[in-house]
């Protein structure tokens, strides 16, 4: 047992990548106070999601990509170093030195420095416009390069480099894919998986060149790159090339220092993660495990970190091998590959199902005792989660090609056995799933928390859900299904019995189908729907009092007291005027304005007391409510289009500005965020809206079920080359079953990914009228655009509504002592008192 006076003892981890943050978290799981830490970062900033890597493209930020937390670091008392890597290691007097000439001693030393873009040494390959595929920063330059750029290629079509293709592809690009091995993704999917793969990814304007690789790139007179030479003489005409040929582990440290590494790289480790020097260690990529493998992928590299902590901490841990299995979407295409894909197992035999019409090939690998050995998923990876725990256990219970058939042709899971993994990022079995059952955890939220399955890459949720439900019947547990302790109905069902029996009061709703008096998850809830299907006004009667504190003052409460005004701007297209409006009133009211990523301006700083009077000059100059306040449409966003850009085939801000007009105000289970772009280059970021627009020289394609924040989704296309109405009738369509059939808070993201039939029964509900519903759908929007009024406009109207825009009931007219402010870069920010923090649930 560490003593008081004992000298403390040093771990440096070098890196800061996924792997050496997960090493922290693991290290620190208990307190160890007999320890101080310092990490060594080449990177300016903190750990970051590189599995999510692309979606920054999509507008995901840098602070929903971090995976460290400013508190974590606080917490744990750990030295970051960002910008400062190591440069040498002393093994002898047991110290490194650092890029700022710093030297730091060490008991324990932990090489996570992971590993660095291999780059073909072909003529031409440092020419300006040629870029890797690695880090933040590389993306931000490749985003900055393809805004000028015509024509881009990628060397390698592996995971990595098909999600680089997806990216330029959806920044307008021509895209060419260059990859030498005969198929793409060759490591994980066979010759036929790779066929249907290419097809899917051609089909959606991507050049694909297979068996050839890149002998040259040529430059222009500016040195930058014009056009790249394939081995099979084909030449291409290029102004951006991206490199992503694979990755070399980054063990120049070990080497200099005289540790062994294999004959192809990574740092030799043995089964506890521990090099031939017995006070250091080597994690993730940089590292050549003790099966003679280097992994490049973040589930092994977790695995080695957790071990590592564990001998340094405890004495124990070991990692023997990795769980090399993949689950992705690729240029909008599934794709999963797991265990001995190619069936190299003597033995193996392959079943397989194809479905070419369909776009689906999936191969099961089972082995001669009946064992499931690995498989390939290409069009359809929904059985992913369910096949892959079952890699390496007892024989299958049920023939094999049962598994890969449609479930109407009479598929079925399999049992999946307790020591089956299901989450391969944490390592997590059925059995450990189970038991935090079994312990009390009974929703999937308290289990991910308890067991951290399912937050990882999210692959593992929708099975882990399944497991939970299971274990919760099992055990004679309803898996609750109710909106809250006062309703066993869902969300879903209040919203029929309410627009079926005509409800209108939240009291009637209560006593015929609740208990109770309500709550403040059913209260807002009821009163989202009675305020789309009951009209009146939400601040009228009965309704007001089920309001939250936003709906309450139709304003967003923000830090320190005050309220956000935020006017609505159709389109992000204001006129001069409306400018000057907008900056006259913040300056009269001395408030905070800022642009947001919606198009629009926001006023920070407004008191309660003078919401009126700033929507009253607002109204007056033709502005609206932008209902940022609600769970609504909050804005269609658009590129400006045909009018004025040269890339431009269609009327994007028009059609923005049509569509916002005609779902402005309309209340739906969560916010709802739109985009038109108008072209390929999606300058709008369209594919990361709830739906998004994309023009083409044919029509319209629409993309729904997509959303940034923290759990980032990429949009699905629904439909492509729509004329303007049925355009507009499908996204009314979308809507309305949204908010017909949605739960509490959900956005559509989740909503879309959860539906019975996936994308495809949506599609049939919205276009083929599958469920017969088309009609009814249509009349409620047809309801809602009659219905419509400004509900800023219609409290101006009304001096009863106005009475509550008060800082104190019983004193009108005197503003709230405790709503301060201080200057901050020419304008105003509230000032912080220091006590706890709120938890914002959202």
């Amino acid at each position: 047992m560490h003593s008081e006076t004992a000298p403390l003892r040093d771990l440096v981890l070098v890196g800061h990548g996924m792997v050496g943050q997960r090493f922290l978290e693991a290290f620190f799981e208990r307190p160890r106070p007999g320890w101080r830490v310092t990490v060594l970062a080449e990177e300016t900033r903190p750990a970051y999601d590189r599995v999510h890597l692309t979606s920054w493209f999509s507008g995901t930020t840098e602070d929903e990509l971090s995976l460290c937390p400013p508190e974590f670091l606080a917490e744990h008392g750990i030295d970051l170093r960002l910008g400062e890597p190591a440069t040498a290691v002393d093994r002898e007097r047991r110290t490194l030195t650092t890029a700022a000439g710093r030297t730091i001693r060490y008991d324990a030393l932990v090489l996570a420095t992971g590993s660095y873009p291999f780059v073909p040494p072909v003529p031409g390959h440092d020419a300006g416009g040629c870029h890797v595929y690695r880090t933040l920063d590389d993306l931000a330059a490749i985003k900055a390069e393809a805004a000028r750029a015509r024509t881009g290629a990628v060397v390698g079509g592996g995971l990595l480099g098909l999600e680089a293709a997806g990216a330029l592809r959806a920044a307008g690009l021509d895209t060419h894919v260059v990859e030498f091995a005969p198929r793409l993704m060759a490591l994980q999917v066979d010759e036929a998986g790779g066929l249907l793969l290419r097809r899917k990814i051609e089909e959606l304007g991507v050049t694909v060149h297979t068996g050839a690789g890149t002998e040259a790139i040529t430059t222009g007179p500016d040195g930058r790159v014009r056009s790249m030479v394939l081995s099979d003489g084909t030449a291409l005409d290029v102004d951006l090339v991206v490199f992503s040929a694979g990755v070399r582990p980054r063990d120049q440290l070990a080497r200099a220092c005289g540790l062994p590494v294999g004959a192809r790289g990574g740092i030799v480790v043995d089964t506890a993660c521990r090099t031939e020097d017995p006070h250091i260690w080597a994690i993730g990529e940089c590292a050549q495990a003790a099966d003679g493998r280097v992994y490049g992928l973040v589930a092994p590299g977790y695995a080695m970190a957790e071990a590592a902590a564990r001998q340094i901490a405890e004495g124990e841990g070991e990692f023997g091998g990795g769980d090399t299995s993949t689950k992705l979407k690729l240029l909008g295409v599934d794709v999963a590959s797991f265990g001995d894909a190619h069936g190299t197992t003597d033995g193996a035999l392959d079943v397989v199902y194809a479905n070419s019409r369909a776009g689906v090939y999936k191969k099961l690998v089972v082995g001669a005792d009946g064992r499931l050995l690995g498989g390939v998923l290409v069009g359809d990876t929904d059985d992913y989660a369910t096949l892959r725990p079952l890699l390496a256990g007892a024989p299958l219970s049920v023939p094999p090609e049962r598994l890969l058939l449609p479930a109407q042709a009479g598929a079925g899971p399999a049992p999946l056995p307790d020591e089956a993994i299901v989450c391969s990022c944490h390592n997590v079995g059925k059995a450990a799933i189970r038991q935090a059952v079994a312990d009390g955890h009974a929703s999937v939220p308290e289990v991910k928390k308890c067991t951290r399955a399912g937050t990882g890459c999210g692959s593992c949720e929708k099975l882990l859900g399944t497991i939970v439900a299971g274990e919760l019947a099992a055990r004679g547990v309803a898996a609750a299904r109710g909106l809250c302790e006062h309703f066993t109905h869902t969300r879903a069902e209040l919203y029929e019995i309410i627009r079926v029996k005509g409800i209108t009061e939240f009291s009637r709703l209560l006593d015929e189908h609740g208990s109770g008096e309500g709550c403040q998850i059913c209260k807002p809830v009821v009163a989202s729907i009675l305020a789309g299907l009951a009209g009146g006004h939400i601040l009228d009667g009965e309704q007001a009092a089920l309001q939250d504190t936003n709906d309450h003052f139709l304003a967003n409460l923000q830090r320190g007291g005050s309220y956000s005004v935020v006017p609505r701007v159709p389109g992000g297209e204001i006129t001069p005027e409306g400018l000057i409006t907008i900056g006259e009133i913040a300056r009269d009211f001395g408030l905070y304005t800022k642009i947001t990523g919606g198009q629009r301006i926001d006023m920070f700083g407004a008191r309660v007391d003078d919401l009126p009077r700033i929507w009253r000059r607002l109204v007056d100059a033709g502005f609206e409510s932008g209902h940022a306040y609600g769970k609504a449409l909050r804005t269609v966003k658009s590129c400006v289009g045909e009018t004025w850009c040269r890339y431009g085939v269609q009327d994007s801000v028009g059609l923005a500005i049509e569509l916002e007009l005609r779902y402005r105000g309309l209340r739906s289970p969560h916010k709802i965020k739109a985009a038109v772009s108008g072209c390929a280059r999606e300058c709008a970021e369209a594919q990361s809206k709830d739906f998004g627009v994309i023009a083409t020289a044919e029509g319209w394609n629409l993309y729904v079920g997509g959303n940034g924040g923290m759990t980032p989704r990429h949009a699905d296309l629904l439909a492509t080359g729509l004329d303007r109405p049925t355009l507009i009738r499908t996204i009314d369509r979308f809507l309305m079953f949204y908010i017909r059939t949605a739960d509490r808070l959900e956005r559509t993201a989740p909503w879309v990914a959860r539906l019975d039939g996936g994308l495809d029964h949506l599609r049939d509900v919205l276009m083929n009228d599958s469920l017969g519903i088309c009609d009814d759908l249509d009349d409620l929007m047809r309801r809602h655009t009659a219905a419509y009024e400004d509900e800023w406009a219609a409290t101006l109207a009304d001096p009863d509504r106005l009475r509550r825009f008060v800082s104190f009931v019983n004193a009108p007219g005197v503003p709230d002592p405790a709503v301060r402010f201080t200057p901050e870069r020419g304008q105003i920010r509230p000032v912080t008192v220091a006590g706890p923090r709120l938890e914002v649930r959202v």
